[in-house]
Formats: structure tokens, C-alpha cells, sequence
């Protein structure tokens, strides 16, 4: 299974159990803000896992172990079942300035998160990453803006995200995020698509690559 298919079906199954388990509790007559804390640990179950299989973080993963960290201990603390379902909106919004603030840095987040997927399978070599990066301004301008493509995604997502804690009933609220997860990982990969794709960056005869052919 390829490293891309393996985050998405980890992401699945995070979602699908956390909310899958918020309802089975609810159900069962447990209440709402019980059942937020225990279903918030289900995603720390894998990040831990990785974490011990990796032995070494790397920067997604230490981002994903801060935040299911914080997010538990935002659940244990917090007794609002409001904010604590506009919890995610506010860390979802984190990110977001994240990857906005990372645009300017040494390696954008958008560059060190996809080059897990990516590197091997793209250039006229299959260069490494490190390579392109250096040699090539118009990569590492691909990547500064994908960084605020995504930065501005995510905060018009927490945005939605605040909104719909407070404005629906509170049960209907997990079920109604976990949709929005899939269709902001849809309409994120679309936009993506859109702009990666003319930039030639998978397409090793592409002029981006012309510096490196020529060498």
C-alpha cells in the first residue's frame, strides 16, 4: 500500500471510529460531554502507533501528536459541549496560519508534507526533493503557494467548523463534521489538481524541469 493510501485510510478510520464511537456512547445513554472525551482519544490511538514504528518524528507526525494532545486536553478540561465542538474549528484554524506562516520559511509545509508521496515519482530523474529545491526557484515557488492554498483553505474550514458547533443541535454536529472533513479533503485535492497540474510539476518534460534536462 502506497504511503498516500495508507494516510488516507488511517484518516478514515480516525474519523469513522471518533464519531462512530461518540454515537454508539450516546446511544448507550452516556452523556454528550463524556462521550466527546472518551471518542477525542480514538485518534491518538494511531499517532501513537506511528510514532513508535517510526522511532523517529517527523514533522507531521510530531504536528499530529501536538495536536491530539492539546485536543484531549481541551476535552478533559472544557465541560461546554459547544466549545468543546468548536474545539476542532479552532485548531483546524491553527493549522491554517500554520501553512500561511510557513510559506516564507526554509521548507514549506505544503513541500514537507506531500514530498512523502511524491519523491521518487516526479522530475526527469526522480531527483530528490533536496535537489529540486535548490536548484530549481519555480519549484520552491510551487510550493510557497500551495503552502497559502492550503493556510487559506483551512481557515475558511474553521471557520465553517465554529459556526456549525453553535448554530446546530449538538448530537448533529459530529456526524454533520465528519462530512465536512470529506468534502474539504475533496474540494482541497480539486484546487490542487487544478494549480499543480499546469505548473508541469508531474510532467518530467515540463519547461520547470528544463534546468535540470539540460544538465
Amino acid at each position: 500500500m502506497s504511503t498516500r493510501s495508507r494516510g488516507l485510510l488511517t484518516l478514515a478510520v480516525d474519523v469513522g471510529l471518533t464519531v462512530a464511537l461518540y454515537y454508539a456512547l450516546r446511544a448507550a445513554g452516556v452523556e454528550a460531554h463524556t462521550a466527546f472525551v472518551i471518542s477525542s482519544f480514538v485518534p491518538g490511538v494511531s499517532v501513537v502507533s506511528d510514532l513508535v514504528r517510526r522511532r523517529r518524528p517527523d514533522r507531521l507526525g510530531l504536528y499530529m501528536t501536538v495536536m491530539m494532545l492539546a485536543s484531549a486536553a481541551v476535552s478533559v478540561l472544557v465541560h461546554d459541549p459547544r466549545l468543546l465542538l468548536a474545539k476542532d474549528g479552532w485548531f483546524t484554524a491553527a493549522g491554517g496560519l500554520w501553512f500561511l506562516l510557513s510559506a516564507r520559511g526554509e521548507r514549506p509545509l505544503a513541500f514537507v508534507f506531500t514530498r512523502f508521496v511524491l519523491e521518487g515519482r516526479i522530475g526527469p530523474n526522480r531527483e530528490s526533493w533536496d535537489v529540486l529545491w535548490e536548484r530549481l526557484p519555480a519549484f520552491r515557488r510551487i510550493w510557497r503557494v500551495a503552502s497559502v492554498m492550503w493556510g487559506i483553505g483551512l481557515l475558511l474550514d474553521a471557520v465553517v467548523r465554529v459556526v456549525i458547533a453553535y448554530a446546530l443541535p449538538v448530537d448533529a454536529v459530529p456526524g454533520v463534521n465528519t462530512a465536512q472533513y470529506i468534502a474539504f479533503l475533496l474540494l482541497m485535492q480539486v484546487a490542487m489538481n487544478v494549480y499543480l497540474v499546469p505548473t508541469g510539476v508531474y510532467n518530467r518534460w515540463s519547461p520547470l524541469y528544463a534546468e535540470l534536462r539540460s544538465t
